[in-house]
């Protein structure tokens, strides 16, 4: 057999390889999903990105007739559910419901990251939005409006302090962003979760907190606290007559705890585009924009570039407000 036949033989067998591994692999992605697939929510059951991630994956279930099933791994603020997603195989079967901790904050916050949030991923689908309320204690702060209560921080330095839910949090930061744009200075006392700094809010021991609506909500309505405005960029359906921060003379101010699906860099954009369908979709059912309006979420609709737009958006403004407060975990 000459050179020549031999070279043609063997680029021929190349070419057919690489049609053979072609159509194998589109014939993956016209099934998919073929079985089981897994959401990682990288914090414990029962929190607000657990419930979302039930909530839709129950959906995804019943239109793509495979078991889509929440595995919860909590830890270090996230990272370690979210970095076994970026780590897993790029196939569609592993997604992780990532917030705006896990793919904007963390990267500033932590000093030692095991992902990349920016490129270790591939954007699937924007969920939900839960705004802050900006909420005071009754017993120990007189105003009833955003510019009162900035009056009255500025005319004393320090006299009011900033309950958060923990040293990093999206709530601590809201906070920071809040006296970034304001100019005035009040200490912050970090707690470990909500609850407790709520309760202490409620007894006067802190002064201002700008947490997450759905755990704050109730203590509104029933007096125990006062809500001075939400820190999402429209007003929430949950308190419609409640001012933005914006309206409240605080021009582009958005703080949201946001939710969003994710999978690892690589998967292929046909599986990650049909998933963004099936989510938008499903968030467009009735049953399930009641559920979200309950729990205070607001639905964005967004295709997976233009959710890619807003992560960097975000991580570029979180990165700023870390730095100029000076948060760090080690």
């Amino acid at each position: 057999m000459s050179s020549s036949s031999s070279l043609t033989r063997r680029t021929a067998l190349a070419l057919a390889a690489v049609v053979l591994s072609s159509g194998a692999a589109l014939s993956q992605t016209a099934s998919y999903p073929s079985r089981p697939v897994r959401i990682i929510v990288p914090f414990t059951a029962g929190g607000t990105t657990d419930i979302f991630a039930r909530l839709v994956g129950e959906k995804l279930s019943g239109s793509l007739g495979q078991q889509f099933i929440i595995d919860n791994r909590g830890g270090a603020g996230g990272n370690i559910g979210t970095d076994a997603v970026a780590k897993a195989e790029p196939d569609g079967y592993t997604l992780v419901m990532g917030t705006v901790g896990t793919h904007a904050i963390n990267a500033s916050l932590y000093a030692k990251m095991p992902y990349d949030p920016l490129n270790d991923f591939a954007p699937v689908a924007y969920v939900a939005g839960v705004p802050n309320l900006m909420v005071v204690s009754p017993k120990k702060v007189k105003a009833s409006t955003v510019q009162e209560f900035i009056a009255e921080a500025k005319a004393t330095p320090n006299k009011f302090n900033m309950a958060s839910s923990g040293n990093g949090t999206s709530i601590h930061l809201s906070g920071e962003l809040f006296k970034q744009m304001t100019g005035i200075e009040m200490p912050h006392v970090p707690y470990r979760g909500s609850g407790p700094a709520v309760n202490d809010l409620i007894g006067g021991q802190v002064d201002v907190m700008f947490d997450n609506l759905p755990s704050s909500i109730e203590q509104v309505r029933a007096g125990n606290l006062r809500a001075l405005a939400v820190t999402s960029a429209k007003r929430s359906p949950a308190v419609p007559d409640m001012p933005t921060l914006a309206e409240a003379g605080l021009p582009d101010f958005e703080a949201s705890s946001w939710f969003a699906l994710f999978a690892p860099k690589g998967t292929p954009a046909e599986i990650t585009s049909r998933l963004n369908q099936e989510v938008r979709k499903a968030l467009e059912t009735p049953d399930l924009q009641k559920r979200f309006a309950d729990l205070g979420g607001e639905i964005r609709p967004m295709s997976p570039e233009e959710l890619m737009a807003y992560v960097k958006a975000e991580h570029e403004k979180w990165a700023k407000v870390v730095k100029t407060s000076g948060a760090k975990v080690d």
